[in-house]
């Protein structure tokens, strides 16, 4: 069979996964990320039946899902929206990731891991998903509320610490001083060159965009829209940062314009289907059979995240003012396992500082929590109307 054949045959499955998944989660009321997840698993190479060749190509495509979702969540947000929880992620995003690889270090130490495992694992469950948070808080309307602003606001800053830790983790064996001082120079680098390129931007691309919807080509815009949105990631992964941080500002660059309802509208149909390609593809990477090889570290990893992240996250969420409801609210959003932890995990593996299976426990608590996280959120009570508007 070609490759071109073997990919059309791949997305067939991925994209009858998704429907049979999504499909089951709609029956029982379950948000339509787990049914694509647990689709996944079944077209995964680790399940008998159907199986995509290389889940592993498919991640490209995933990511651009991963725009098309913060693009479509920043086209949501506003400035104004990040500038109200400024303090609790610029300075609690950081003292709950230090907190978080402190406890399972902590854990580790106490259950016989070695330093080195222990503060692997605690990076890796430290992150969770921007992407994940985003699609549960929009099917619950939630995005614009308190609680909404500060995850969001939260998991971007831990979206910047990715790019950090990955550094660390590749060099963890040769830590030197000079090692260090040209990471910290070169993230700096990153934000001066983000800086004037948003502010630019902000000033521009409004206008521009009105334009281009006053011409009354609705091909053209959509064409635009999506150009602005893989452009502006394309320029924050050249710097070193992620595709998803850059389609978050380029949401909200355009969320300042009269036109960024009508972008949203025409994005939406794109969006949800390579949404639901992503969380298939991860789905399939995972193998359910450490379920029952490594059943004490995978649930220990589960536990590590769901409940170490919700008490660490609430306690830092109420230490910056935020009520008990909302530092609860935040605490629930953020016990799971995001997309970028795969990265993590991978440069880890590939650095020798864990084993295969501690790597194939992490994928596996990844789609867990991400399951419990979805059942969690769901289960939280409804923000008033007040409070959304807050």
């Amino acid at each position: 069979m070609s490759v071109e054949t073997t990919i059309f045959r791949d997305l067939a499955y991925v994209f009858g996964a998704a429907v049979v998944g999504g499909a089951a989660a709609k029956a029982l009321k379950q948000p339509l990320i787990l049914g694509y997840l647990l689709g996944g698993v079944l077209v995964g190479p680790f399940t008998p039946g159907p199986t995509v060749s290389e889940p592993h190509v498919f991640q490209i495509l995933a990511e651009v899902g991963v725009v098309l979702l913060m693009y479509s969540i920043g086209l949501e947000f506003s400035f104004r929206d990040l500038l109200q929880v400024k303090w609790v992620a610029i300075l609690g995003g950081p003292l709950g990731l230090v907190l978080t690889i402190g406890l399972a270090s902590l854990v580790g130490w106490l259950l016989g891991w070695t330093h080195t495992q222990g503060f692997v694992v605690g990076a890796v469950i430290s992150v969770a998903s921007t992407m994940v948070l985003a699609r549960f808080l929009a099917d619950r309307g939630d995005l614009r509320s308190p609680h909404g602003q500060v995850m969001i606001g939260i998991t971007l800053v831990e979206d910047l610490a990715v790019v950090v830790m990955t550094v660390l983790l590749s060099s963890m064996h040769d830590i030197r001083g000079d090692k260090l001082l040209a990471l910290g120079l070169g993230f700096g680098k990153a934000i001066l060159i983000l800086i004037p390129v948003i502010f630019l931007a902000a000033k521009l691309v409004p206008p521009l965009m009105k334009r281009v919807a006053q011409a009354g080509n609705e091909e053209l815009y959509l064409l635009f829209a999506l150009a602005l949105g893989f452009a502006t990631a394309a320029i924050t992964e050249a710097v070193g940062l992620s595709l998803a941080l850059g389609a978050f500002l380029a949401g909200l660059i355009v969320s300042g314009s009269d036109v960024s309802h009508t972008t949203l509208d025409r994005l939406l149909p794109f969006r949800d289907a390579f949404v639901a390609l992503f969380f298939v593809t991860i789905g399939a990477l995972v193998d359910p059979h450490v379920l029952i090889s490594h059943p004490g570290l995978w649930i220990t990893i589960v536990v590590l995240t769901v409940a170490g992240k919700f008490v660490v996250w609430t306690g830092v969420v109420r230490l910056f003012g935020y009520p008990w409801r909302t530092a609860a609210k935040v605490g629930v959003g953020l016990t799971q396992i995001g997309e970028f932890s795969y990265v993590l995990i991978g440069v880890a593996w590939s650095a020798h500082l864990v084993d295969d299976p501690v790597y194939n426990a992490t994928l596996a608590a990844s789609v867990v929590t991400i399951l419990l996280n979805g059942m969690l959120m769901k289960a939280l009570p409804a923000e008033s109307a007040q409070a959304q508007g807050a």
